[in-house]
């Protein structure tokens, strides 16, 4: 499965963070855990300043239009339902 939208990504720092929370982890296997979730969290910020960027040029080119156009960009996209549970 491709993880390639907003709601995907918000998935997958909730299954970090319980990898964060496990019990069972060593202390080393704990640093490690970290360190992967500083890398993680690194990326994930880069690609919200990404969506971010999307967004706005969707904002400026329905401005400049006298139609709307609803739609997202893909990579914005996020399904409720997956991002609830």
């Amino acid at each position: 499965m491709k993880r390639q939208n907003l709601g995907d990504l918000n998935g997958y720092l909730f299954e970090q963070l319980e990898r964060l929370n496990e019990p069972d982890m060593s202390e080393a296997e704990l640093r490690l855990e970290f360190e992967r979730s500083v890398r993680v969290e690194g990326v994930a910020s880069e690609i919200v300043k990404v969506g971010r960027l999307a967004l706005d040029a969707q904002k400026a080119m329905s401005s400049m239009s006298d139609v709307i156009n609803p739609t997202l960009p893909p990579m914005l996209e996020a399904d409720t339902a997956d991002t609830i549970n």
